[in-house]
């Protein structure tokens, strides 16, 4: 991780102060990493489930994907952009010419091939994602890392090692998740 952690490590100053930087520099690497990748069939299921609720221009479709995955995807202009003119190619959508803007819509092939999708969206849980712990189970550490950190920042030397005896344990039980048949 080269010189991903404060000066001076964990050694300098106060080491808790020096671990809540380093977990925040993890956080935010993980959210850029982690966050904002879906595959390019996710891209267009929600371009075409998006355009069979209403017309909409580019920036909104961003936009909407964003709202409705609740900040976990935000597909970037050069993945939606493209995306668009290929359903356009297809025949799945038209785009209209309205104030230096196009506003997509669908074509009633572009209707047709929503209904065979049968209504299923990539940020919905039973959306297209092959792995549902894709962003569950890294949020769910790092919210345990931040409570260690705080009681490491604030608690009692009682409170801390109490912490520590149930990360210790909580090791244990996920462990053994992986053990069972």
């Amino acid at each position: 991780m080269g010189n991903s952690f404060p000066a001076g490590g964990f050694g300098g100053g106060n080491p808790v102060d020096g671990m809540w930087q380093a977990m925040e520099q993890l956080r935010s690497k993980f959210e850029k990493r982690v966050g904002t990748r879906m595959g390019r069939g996710d891209v267009r299921a929600a371009v075409l489930a998006l355009l069979a609720e209403q017309p909409m221009h580019g920036y909104q479709i961003i936009h909407e994907i964003e709202e409705r995955s609740g900040g976990s995807w935000k597909p970037s202009a050069g993945s939606v952009y493209p995306t668009l003119q290929l359903l356009a190619d297809e025949g799945l959508i038209s785009a209209e010419e309205s104030n230096g803007r196009k506003t997509y819509s669908l074509t009633d092939a572009g209707r047709d091939e929503v209904a065979k999708s049968g209504g299923s969206t990539p940020w919905s849980p039973d959306g297209s994602t092959d792995d549902p712990g894709f962003t569950a189970l890294p949020k769910a550490g790092f919210e345990l890392a931040q409570a260690a950190a705080q009681v490491g920042r604030t608690g009692s030397p009682e409170q801390i090692q109490q912490a520590v005896a149930a990360i210790d344990e909580a090791r244990r039980r996920i462990y053994s998740i992986l053990a069972q048949d």
